[in-house]
């Protein structure tokens, strides 16, 4: 006889429900994430649906694109005016580990994230580690900052002994939840269901670049009932 573990679609399951969410894209025209305002208000009102309640803004910042903090920071401020939701808005920034990065840590100009302001989530390439990776985040401890590593899951170069090395220097990891519904592949899946049986997440966050992509995979996608219960474990929260 064989038995086959219950999944529940993304949307059944209740992560959602009070959750904050530590990454995502929906500060406006920014990044290659929401395009518009209208479409950022419209992201918001079904996250209300979901039951979230705290979201962090974290716009990429990368040479690719070089956002300011006074760009970003007047852009969070035009979404607050336009917004009269219930779901508390925060500003941050994922931070590509990049020659720009570089000049932004020579003059302390960041967006850090957590109610504190003394954390930091930054983010690599997916194909090939950037230069003194373990370098700069020891730099980022070094400056005050706490270092979160968004999405380790899908750094194609990273293994089970990068993982143990990062937890080892004290970085905070956080999951994109897709991860764990194959959004990304098997490779970051199992890489995904890997680090979260072990622990060794701190955050989880959504990571959402487009709604209907969002929607369609929250109602299509599912997770294994114990992958739901290790999720609910996270204790997702600055500490």
């Amino acid at each position: 006889m064989f038995f086959f573990s219950k999944k529940q679609k993304l949307i059944q399951t209740s992560i959602f429900k009070g959750a904050v969410d530590w990454h995502s894209h929906i500060l406006p025209d920014v990044d290659d994430g929401i395009p518009c305002m209208d479409d950022a208000l419209e992201v918001l009102s079904y996250y209300e649906e979901l039951g979230i309640k705290e979201i962090w803004l974290t716009p990429h910042i990368m040479e690719e694109m070089p956002n300011t903090t006074d760009e970003l920071r007047k852009r969070f401020g035009e979404l607050k005016e336009k917004y009269n939701g219930s779901i508390h808005l925060h500003l941050a920034a994922e931070n590509m580990i990049d020659n720009l990065f570089e000049e932004r840590f020579e003059k302390n100009d960041f967006l850090p994230i957590g109610n504190e302001g003394n954390h930091l989530l930054v983010e690599a390439s997916y194909y090939q580690p950037p230069m003194d990776l373990y370098g700069t985040l020891r730099r980022i401890s070094e400056k005050g900052y706490y270092p979160i590593l968004a999405h380790p899951e899908r750094y194609r170069y990273m293994d089970d002994k990068d993982y143990d090395y990062l937890k080892a220097m004290k970085v905070k990891l956080q999951m994109n939840v897709m991860s764990l519904a194959g959004g990304y592949g098997k490779a970051a899946q199992e890489k995904a269901e890997y680090l979260l049986s072990k622990g060794y997440y701190n955050f989880y966050g959504t990571d959402i670049h487009n709604l209907n992509h969002f929607k369609e995979a929250i109602n299509e996608k599912a997770l294994k009932k114990e992958t739901v219960e290790l999720l609910q474990g996270i204790p997702n929260f600055i500490s």
